[in-house]
């Protein structure tokens, strides 16, 4: 062979160079190949120098069985890393929990996070075998995993960060059972009970006392409509007198708005999630995000390594977020979609049944996409 690489083992042997670790690695490669019964080797694309002497080492041995070489480049990701020295770095340094982490591109970390082995299958079909180096954005992942999670998952109501609503007109110790149902589009799901009463809980996000535009969602004097139940107005805001923090919203209900319906055909534009107080379950939920702020991070500035590039977001852990009563004795590694919120995973190492804990797999739409945009647009100013 002509190779740089073929000529250098060459010349190891020839003049009796101490670097005879490189010559190793040649030979034990296609002959361990051969005598394991290898028919193709797969390799990524820095072996395609060395194919010719695999080739010629095996020709001259006359070995029965002559396995093909085939390179192939290495998957690359946006926001993570794939190598295994990178990967042991951030795990030695206790950048992240350990292999396990879900923010990690393991199997055990995609695991933990909430992936499905169909939704790894068909990113793997989509992307097919590169002869190039190259980097898949990370957000075909995400979709794919969006995608299946989509169909299979049962949706249920999560309140993450609580704010307290109470219905002024609404029977104090009445409690209703609301029907719901598991899956809008696959009905086999089936539907579930969810109790409504005179306290609720819903997103904090979900109100504002002084709204932007096309702001839909509660604000005083406005209604909205609870998914599943009644529409409610907000009639009074109570808030904290040290902070001016708003601590509770004073609302009506219109009993004759059951399920959501409008029996004198009026129009609300906003539908938001919410659970009862008294039957909700606490839990603690893994805001999780992609690891590294910048889309390659192995390329860092001068002076510092790769780890400068890690995303000081990646983890919000929320430990007072309320899930509905169904979630109770959910089982470790189940997925479910909080609605409005995105899809969750209980915790196949740190839930238990008296503290359930809820890692998010990914949410309902690709957040990233329009920073990246915002970037893309910057740089071209």
């Amino acid at each position: 062979s002509k190779t740089l690489n073929a000529q250098n083992s060459y010349y190891y042997q020839l003049f009796g160079v101490t670097r005879r670790d490189i010559l190793f690695i040649d030979f034990t490669h296609c002959v361990s190949d051969s005598i394991e019964g290898v028919t193709h080797s797969l390799c990524t694309l820095e072996f395609q120098d060395h194919r010719p002497l695999y080739d010629w080492v095996l020709d001259e041995l006359g070995t029965e069985n002559h396995p093909q070489q085939i390179e192939f480049a290495r998957l690359n990701l946006s926001y993570t890393v794939m190598s295994k020295r990178m990967l042991h770095e951030l795990v030695d340094k206790g950048c992240v929990s350990g292999w396990d982490d879900p923010r990690l591109p393991t199997l055990q970390g995609l695991r933990r996070r909430g992936y499905t082995p169909e939704s790894i299958r068909n990113f793997c079909d989509r992307i097919g075998v590169a002869k190039r180096d190259g980097m898949i954005d990370m957000a075909l992942l995400e979709h794919s995993v969006r995608e299946d999670l989509n169909q299979r998952t049962p949706r249920v109501m999560a309140v993450l960060r609580p704010l307290r609503v109470v219905i002024e007109n609404y029977p104090e110790d009445q409690v209703e059972e609301l029907d719901a149902a598991n899956h809008p589009n696959d009905e086999t799901m089936g539907t579930r009970k969810v109790p409504f009463s005179r306290v609720l809980y819903v997103e904090q996000d979900d109100f504002r006392e002084d709204p932007p535009k096309k702001f839909f969602r509660l604000t005083p004097g406005r209604e909205v409509r609870l998914r599943y139940a009644y529409l409610i107005t907000c009639v009074g805001v109570v808030k904290d007198e040290k902070t001016g923090q708003v601590i509770e919203l004073r609302c009506t209900y219109d009993p004759a708005t059951r399920g959501g319906s409008t029996p004198d055909g009026r129009k609300v534009k906003a539908t938001i999630h919410w659970v009862s107080s008294a039957q909700s379950l606490l839990a603690e939920v893994r805001m999780y995000d992609h690891l590294f702020a910048t889309p390659n991070p192995g390329v860092a500035e001068e002076g510092k390594d790769f780890t400068s590039n890690l995303n000081p977001n990646s983890l919000e852990t929320l430990r007072e977020a309320c899930v509905e009563p169904s979630l109770n004795g959910a089982a470790l590694g189940s997925r479910y979609q909080f609605e409005r919120n995105g899809y969750f995973c209980v915790d196949r190492v740190d839930s238990s049944e008296n503290a359930l804990v809820f890692n998010r797999t990914v949410t309902l739409r690709d957040a990233w996409a329009k920073v990246a945009q915002a970037q893309g647009k910057g740089k071209e100013t």
